[in-house]
């Protein structure tokens, strides 16, 4: 098979190979839709998650895509260059899984994390060297309910690539193809800041206290509005003007029960990510002298029930 590098200006291949390290909610659904697009997918997970997916594939749930079956290769490491890897873990594993994708072996290829939080692509790029990194956003509603099982609730797919669009045209195409609405976004700053800005108040408000999102926007609205102005001010410190009356728009227009990642973590007794979004937004704070009374005091109660 013909492989282009996708770090140059020739065309992308037809058939990508792409791993995706952490085969979760978020992975799981990728790994599933761009193997029934036709490209080879290498999961790269613990050994017990690798030994069901080459069994079983993944299985994936979805009133946006379908049920759907696709096969995919798995292993506890990645043995072989690829054209693109996908880092889905959790943050609170971020450090530890790295370890299966040796920076010698992933070659040439292009490292697109699509992680909660905002200081990760600096940790990436130490790594496996600022030019292999693309950071990115999802935004997706997608549960791993087993090994390879995905559920995937929400009506929308769309992620976000920072860069040019001439550089970032294959991967975009790629991902078109496999029916993620895909845009790329030239502030990279401005993208990590967008979706925390949405994220935490979502985050700390439903897993705080164990309310779906349309509970929290009826029953807690003031508390909300409030976080959710907190948050646009810090990211408008950092140089990412926000609107909190859209953001406010977007919560309204989410499905009622949806719940955050967060919440499903705390609620399986998995570790919260707490201070990939809450703690990241409290540090930018603290770093710009912007008050955030709601949000450091939620922090302090989820970290103590924690």
């Amino acid at each position: 098979m013909r492989t282009t590098s996708p770090l140059t200006d020739t065309p992308a291949p037809h058939r990508w190979t792409v791993a995706v390290l952490g085969p979760g909610g978020v992975g799981g659904l990728l790994a599933g839709l761009l193997s029934r697009a036709g490209h080879r997918v290498i999961c790269v997970a613990g050994e017990d998650t690798a030994r069901a997916l080459r069994q079983d594939g993944i299985r994936v749930r979805s009133g946006q895509f379908g049920d759907f079956t696709a096969p995919v290769e798995a292993d506890t490491e990645l043995r072989e260059p690829v054209g693109l890897c996908l880092v889905t873990v959790k943050h609170t594993a971020l450090t530890a899984a790295l370890e299966r994708i040796p920076p010698q072996v992933l070659g040439d290829g292009l490292v697109l994390p699509l992680l909660n939080g905002i200081e990760h692509p600096a940790a990436l790029r130490e790594r496996y060297g600022a030019r292999r990194v693309v950071p990115g956003t999802i935004r997706v509603e997608s549960t791993r309910i087993a090994p390879g099982t995905i559920e995937h609730g929400s009506p929308f797919t769309e992620i976000d690539l920072t860069g040019t669009a001439e550089r970032l045209g294959p991967l975009t195409a790629m991902f078109e193809a496999a029916g993620v609405h895909t845009r790329p976004v030239a502030d990279e700053t401005a993208a990590l800041w967008a979706k925390l800005t949405f994220l935490a108040p979502f985050a700390l408000l439903t897993t705080r206290y164990g309310l779906t999102i349309g509970e929290v926007r009826t029953g807690r609205r003031a508390e909300l509005a409030a976080l959710v102005a907190e948050a646009a001010a810090v990211s408008g410190a950092c140089g990412v003007p926000a609107d909190p009356a859209r953001t406010l728009a977007r919560y309204d227009a989410f499905p009622a029960g949806a719940k955050s990642s967060m919440q499903r973590d705390a609620e399986a007794g998995r570790p919260l990510e707490l201070d990939a979004i809450g703690g990241a937004l409290l540090r930018a704070a603290e770093r710009h002298g912007v008050p955030t009374p709601v949000a450091s005091r939620l922090m302090s109660e989820l970290t103590t029930t924690a």
